[in-house]
């Protein structure tokens, strides 16, 4: 059984006076960093009516973004002058990556489908065993896309034949969501909601090593929820990755041996900067941790559940989204909230993209922002 973020939030039982605490109001700020909008687009219906995180990608001069009605598009990044569009009969509900000259999305009936990076034709689309929630990932040689029922599939991106696949233990209740899988030389490293880490050689899928973030603990099934639903980050050759209800670790690429760990909830990605860790855990607050070690540098509280996205390091700053469509800006030094613009009110769910003083962001009901650091 899968369940959404506010239905979890409500059955562990956030209370305040015997009522469901509400996520904290946002207080005036002193700003000292303004954003300049570049430019602006509006993708099809964004993430549609279900809880999705269809995030775009950055490959070359183009960033690509898809909306849940079907709609894909090719943007040029520092313009926004479409590049091409294609309007598919697809419900997508896992997008986008973009790779080996071309661009990968899954849907909800359970197909991956390849398009060319350069025009938007189709060349394949391949069933497989259940819907898809993250974006496939592709190097031009192999695709590779986690489905709901906890299988890791590498499908060829000749043809998109199945070429292996990975299966994982799935528990009974489960966050909706999964991780994004990380391909890196010959090697393809994924999340699973049983709370493990897996690295499998791309081209057979011979399992390198597998590596446990989090043991389900208490009596119920909510309390025994441990999905790893933010994607592994790989800095260096350490992958970083955190487990709901569980701890956050840093693991070798080559051996899976735990380098860096501290307990910790959080169903978001982890970043690095400035010689931190930066995460969000599960009722939004944000820390900063010192790499290799459990020294908290700061935490700020300010977004208490607000559903923040994954925090993104950019330049001095991290940038977040929220519920309401707000993009907050803070200093990676301290913490405080330096900066603020909305982007979208219907909010922002999908991870925002950086790219050096370029920040983009994708709103729920479809509008894609290029933002850059005067």
């Amino acid at each position: 059984m899968i369940v959404s973020l506010g239905v979890l939030i409500s059955a562990c039982g956030i209370f305040s006076d015997d009522e469901v605490e509400q996520p904290r109001e946002l207080v005036d700020i002193d700003a000292s960093v303004e954003l300049e909008e570049l430019w602006t687009a509006n993708i099809g219906n964004g993430q549609g009516d279900s809880y999705l995180h269809l995030g775009p990608s950055i490959d070359g001069q183009y960033i690509y973004a898809a909306a849940n009605n079907g709609e894909v598009y090719s943007l040029n990044k520092e313009t926004g002058d479409r590049q091409w569009q294609r309007d598919t009969d697809d419900v997508i509900s896992g997008a986008i990556g973009v790779g080996g000259g071309m661009v990968v999305y899954g849907t909800l009936d359970a197909q991956v489908v390849a398009l060319d990076a350069d025009n938007g034709d189709e060349l394949w689309r391949s069933s497989v065993s259940s819907e898809i929630l993250a974006a496939p990932q592709t190097d031009g040689r192999r695709v590779v896309a986690q489905t709901v029922d906890g299988r890791l599939l590498a499908l060829d991106a000749e043809n998109g034949e199945q070429v292996w696949a990975y299966e994982s233990s799935v528990p009974a209740l489960s966050l909706r969501g999964s991780s994004k899988p990380i391909i890196t030389g010959n090697t393809v490293v994924s999340g699973f909601a049983n709370g493990m880490v897996a690295a499998l050689d791309a081209t057979d899928g011979f399992i390198m090593w597998e590596e446990r973030v989090a043991v389900p603990q208490g009596r119920y099934d909510i309390e025994r929820i441990i999905d790893i639903d933010g994607d592994p980050v790989l800095i260096g050759g350490t992958v970083y990755v955190g487990s709901f209800q569980g701890n956050l670790m840093g693991l070798d690429l080559q051996s899976g041996r735990i380098v860096w760990g501290m307990p910790g909830s959080t169903y978001r990605s982890l970043t690095l900067g400035l010689g931190n860790v930066y995460w969000a855990n599960s009722e939004s607050h944000l820390f900063a941790v010192q790499n290799n070690t459990d020294s908290e540098v700061w935490e700020n509280d300010d977004l208490r559940l607000r559903r923040v996205t994954s925090p993104v390091a950019f330049n001095n700053y991290l940038a977040v989204g929220d519920f309401e469509g707000y993009l907050h800006l803070l200093s990676q030094i301290d913490g405080r909230i330096v900066g603020r613009t909305r982007v979208d009110s219907d909010g922002l769910r999908s991870n925002i993209v950086a790219d050096g003083r370029m920040l983009y962001v994708y709103g729920n009901s479809g509008r894609l922002v290029a933002y850059r650091l005067p």
